[in-house]
């Protein structure tokens, strides 16, 4: 062994942090894509409308005024108001700018809220399949992610949360719940009823729930129900949300955490720490994202909704698939796992078969950690409708082929 530090001074979990899928299958599209195939990609969850005019209009402005310097550590003031002011005005939150924190995107706000509260052996409960973030954050800080699986209801009803067992899953080392509504990878929008009963639990057993909302403004159809209608939010909820989706913005970097203020004044302590402050002209950007106009975000979802539309009646045609209607987000998690038995591919062969052999990327449910993505596949459905069409033909052609195959064998 040698005995150089750097190679072997490493803390044991780090090695073992997954990652993010996503960004892996972008590195590999590339290559396909140099070898002359066309690539369809269903990735990553970033939408492909450019970020809007008057927004990047607002960035240009201050970089003119030589708005480069360092800021506030929580924010700009004028963010954090127009931040509360956006949540007072959709959720009646009654949120005051000194309970905002303006992070470097939603994935350090929830790094932040992790970082606060979990120490080496707490655990914290997390429905899955999930956004890989929370485990991985978890681990790494000496935590014990606790996963428990959605519902699944079958072909056309798609997941909900498993209440019982996520109650059933609470022990004296329990610290938090994860709540991401509408949810990655599923695209669900759980109830108003869902939403309530988390919050119910959360209380009897004085939990923590870690609310990530950054897909609020993908509604499609339906109630929903933000954690922060419930006037105690500020005794159980840490709030996540961002500008990435919603404006389009995911390389600008911009998220926020929302907590009771004595909280926010301590975690701001941390976050100069960690990352000094987020970008000076991005935060002006976003306060004109955030005070309008809304229009443009409007005709994206109207748009999305038409694309979600799309790719579900395509799956629908795809043998072995079992789709359904998500009601929020981005995303589809068909169930393939009796095509998969068929053909006897495990997920992640099918996902290489797809990519290296007609060019079309899709993520393997099992990267959506821990063990319930085995037999389902996540689609983003972020590209054009003619993208769409294209791309899940090539797939039903080659799921026919295959079990064609495989019966005559």
């Amino acid at each position: 062994m040698s005995t150089n530090p750097v190679l072997n001074g490493l803390r044991p979990v780090i090695p073992e942090l997954l990652g993010e899928a996503a960004f892996v299958y972008i590195a590999k599209a590339r290559e396909v894509a140099k070898k002359g195939i066309d690539v369809i990609s269903f990735g990553v969850g970033q939408p492909d409308i450019p970020t809007f005019d008057h927004i990047i209009e607002e960035a240009k402005k201050a970089l003119d005024e030589r708005f480069t310097g360092y800021t506030e550590t929580p924010g700009i003031p004028e963010l954090r108001e127009a931040i509360a002011d956006y949540l007072n005005e959709r959720y009646g939150a009654n949120v005051s700018p000194g309970e905002v924190i303006v992070t470097t995107g939603a994935k350090t706000a929830i790094f932040l809220a992790l970082m606060a509260y979990l120490n080496p052996g707490d655990e914290i409960i997390v429905p899955e399949p999930s956004y890989p973030a929370y485990p991985e954050v978890a681990r790494a800080l000496g935590a014990r992610p606790v996963f428990v699986p959605l519902k699944w209801l079958g072909e056309g009803r798609g997941f909900e949360l498993d209440m019982e067992a996520i109650e059933a899953a609470v022990t004296p080392k329990t610290k938090m719940i994860v709540l991401n509504n509408p949810h990655n990878p599923s695209g669900t929008m759980f109830t108003p009823k869902q939403v309530d009963e988390l919050m119910d639990i959360a209380r009897r057993h004085r939990l923590i729930i870690l609310a990530d909302e950054i897909y609020d403004n993908f509604i499609y159809e339906g109630d929903f129900k933000s954690v922060l209608t419930h006037g105690d939010w500020r005794n159980h909820v840490l709030y996540v949300n961002g500008f990435s989706k919603t404006f389009s913005m995911t390389g600008w970097r911009l998220g926020y955490l929302v907590t009771r203020r004595e909280i926010a004044e301590k975690l701001t302590r941390l976050a100069v720490n960690i990352y000094s402050c987020a970008v000076s002209f991005a935060q002006k950007a976003a306060v004109a994202a955030l005070r309008g106009p809304w229009e443009p975000v409007k005709r994206m979802v109207e748009e999305f909704k038409r694309r979600r539309d799309a790719i579900v009646e395509e799956l629908s045609k795809v043998p072995g698939f079992e789709a359904y209607t998500p009601k929020g987000a981005f995303y589809i998690f068909p169930r393939v796992k009796n095509l998969l038995d068929q053909i006897r591919m495990t997920t992640e062969d099918f996902v290489e078969y797809l990519l290296y052999k007609r060019g079309v990327v899709a993520l393997p449910g099992t990267v959506f950690p821990d063990k319930a993505g085995e037999g389902y596949l996540r689609f983003s459905y972020a590209i054009s409708i003619e993208k769409i069409r294209e791309g899940i033909k090539r797939i039903r052609e080659e799921a026919e082929k295959l079990l064609e195959e495989h019966a005559k064998s």
